[in-house]
């Protein structure tokens, strides 16, 4: 297997990926940074003497397309604390091609530190990203980000912009290993605080195990939301097909990200916009790499905003759909038993969309200037217990799925749950609600010794959903309380509507729309009431008479919110519901907006 994207090089000649001495790209095309560089007025002297001041000669920019590299590097973000260095490859490929390479920084919507999710910080990088583009003088961009809301907020921006783009993925991290044992970041994270809390490893294994996951830069090292929402862009041909699966610390990351520098260059010439060669088709791809990947739960929420600002229809019947015809076959963390090193090292994407090839529409454009189908085609497979087919899956569909659509009168507009990493005798249950209103009560009681609960109680969490939290947290993977795990239970049913974690795991409903903090059926069940979920009819439901509801709707009052200014208010007065990708209401959609005027 080669390293690098050798196999992967645009299918476009050196030549035509130059600009030519005097200025003219091959098509002889208009560039947007002409606006600014080009005219002989006050306006132009000014924009052309302000680049000299940074100590660009005008033989450096002038005539040359402008390149952005969006660059989402924070040290806040171990994401992404290499992509400072990654930036200094892309400007080396720009270079080399005969382009001008200029970094913008964006907000980097790094898990785990941000607070109180990156959820509430998605939309935001993509107006960053919208205009960051139109405000400057660019004519083509590489967007580079990974770690979750990174990948769908670059390109939410830049697919609402429509200039030539190209991502360039964070990479994953390398595998980690405790005591023999595979380690995945978030997954075995949560695996290892319930055996603490069951008293089966010691404070001491704890600090240990905070060394060993972790062990180098890059994205979560399992089937995570990172890597889910990088392979489905992938597979939607945002990237150089394959480019998801390369490691984060393999020096072919590096060469990947120099090549996008390149290729970006000749997009330019070619005027290869989002708009140019993203279609269902496109999306739908991504929808098949993300249902075999055994992906994350977030992704239903991502890919259908991004559908959405390119004017593409998708909806969670789509999903669910491809769902129930398209098996795990990736052997990865939550669902399988490998890390994404193991992938890369068995042929890595490429190897599993070649798999799966009869499902994808092979005819989809990717910025490499070639189809899906000249992009796959060759690649190997190196082990099949790591990349597998629909006849040899690692989760056959009538064991579970990537995701399951769930209505009925507890979530009218949906509700989802990934079956594949749930255990299957609860996928058919009926218990008995325990209800929290906010994730402080839920902490401060659910390890209670008096707390009244069995295994076949359903736990519930309210008013975590986009507007309630606001942002929508990964709250969804609701603790199991420890006098139960002194008992051996490791699963139960949880609703909410909240998110999960993509590393996570569990019979965890989540995404229950509409969210109780707008008044949705989730406000309306109390502690107590009998729930059904039956995953194979496809329906979550609480058991309470019709007469009985519309009293408690009669009595219910929306909570208030303790944010009257900030951005917190601008998304909690204007963010969508999760079935509809949770976009801003002014952001969504293809209404044009105009060029910036210059005078």
């Amino acid at each position: 297997m080669q390293i690098g994207l050798a196999e992967t090089r645009p299918a476009v000649k050196k030549e035509e990926a130059k600009v030519s001495d005097d200025g003219d790209s091959s098509a002889n095309r208009p560039r947007r940074s002409q606006r600014w560089y080009d005219s002989q007025d006050m306006r132009g002297f000014a924009h052309r003497q302000r680049t000299q001041q940074m100590g660009i000669r005008r033989e450096e920019f002038l005539g040359r397309p402008v390149i952005g590299i969006i660059n989402t590097w924070s040290e806040m973000s171990p994401c992404h604390i290499h992509l400072r260095d990654r930036a200094q490859a892309v400007k080396r490929g720009v270079l080399l091609a005969g382009g001008y390479p200029v970094e913008l920084p964006a907000m980097s919507v790094g898990e785990v530190m941000v607070k109180p999710t990156t959820m509430l910080y998605r939309n935001f990088l993509a107006m960053e990203t919208e205009e960051l583009l139109r405000s400057h003088p660019i004519d083509g961009a590489v967007l580079l980000g990974g770690c979750d809301k990174s990948t769908p907020g670059l390109l939410m921006g830049a697919i609402s912009m429509d200039i030539p783009v190209i991502y360039c993925p964070a990479g994953p991290m390398s595998n980690g290993q405790w005591r023999g044992t595979k380690t995945g970041a978030g997954t075995h994270t949560k695996k290892y605080w319930d055996e603490l809390r069951a008293g089966n490893i010691t404070a001491d294994d704890w600090i240990d195990l905070e060394s060993r996951m972790t062990r180098s830069i890059g994205t979560c090292n399992t089937m995570g939301t990172a890597s889910t929402m990088t392979s489905i862009v992938d597979a939607m041909g945002l990237t150089f097909t394959g480019a998801s699966s390369i490691p984060a610390a393999d020096s072919g990351h590096v060469r990947m990200a120099s090549a996008c520098g390149e290729r970006i260059v000749a997009m330019v010439a070619e005027d290869l916009k989002p708009s140019n060669f993203l279609t269902r088709a496109s999306f739908l791809n991504g929808v098949v790499a993300y249902m075999a990947l055994g992906g994350s739960t977030n992704a239903a929420i991502h890919l259908i905003a991004m559908a959405g600002r390119a004017g593409v229809s998708l909806t969670l019947d789509d999903l669910a759909q491809a769902a129930a015809r398209i098996p795990v076959c990736a052997n990865l963390f939550p669902s399988g038993e490998y890390l994404m090193e193991d992938f890369f090292f068995a042929g890595g994407l490429r190897a599993q969309l070649a798999k799966l090839s009869s499902e994808l529409d092979l005819t989809a454009r990717t910025v490499e200037g070639r189809t899906l189908g000249e992009a796959i085609a060759g690649a190997e497979c190196f082990d099949d217990d790591v990349i597998r087919g629909a006849a040899n899956p690692v989760v056959p569909l009538s064991r579970g799925v990537t995701l399951a659509l769930l209505r009925g009168n507890l979530c009218p507009d949906g509700a989802i749950i990934k079956t594949s990493a749930a255990e299957p005798r609860l996928l058919d249950h009926t218990g008995p609600a325990l209800v929290f209103d906010s994730h402080a009560e839920l902490s401060a009681s659910i390890d209670k010794p008096e707390l009244e609960i069995t295994e076949d109680t359903v736990l519930i969490l309210r008013n975590a959903g986009p507007v309630g939290a606001p942002g929508m947290p990964e709250w969804g993977n609701l603790p199991i309380p420890k006098k139960l795990l002194a008992k051996g239970v490791r699963d139960m049913v949880r609703i909410s509507d909240a998110r999960m974690s993509g590393t996570h795991y569990g019979a965890c409903i989540v995404h229950a729309a509409p969210e109780a903090a707008i008044g949705g059926p989730l406000a309306l069940v109390r502690t107590g009431d009998m729930i059904r979920l039956n995953v194979a009819a496809g329906t979550l439901d609480m058991l309470v008479d019709e007469a009985e509801l519309a009293h408690r709707r009669a009595a219910w009052r929306a909570p208030e919110t303790p944010y009257q200014r900030s951005y917190a208010a601008l998304y909690q007065a204007h963010v969508g519901q999760a079935p509809q990708g949770c976009d801003f209401d002014f952001l969504a959609g293809r209404a044009p907006v105009p060029e910036p005027p210059i005078f």
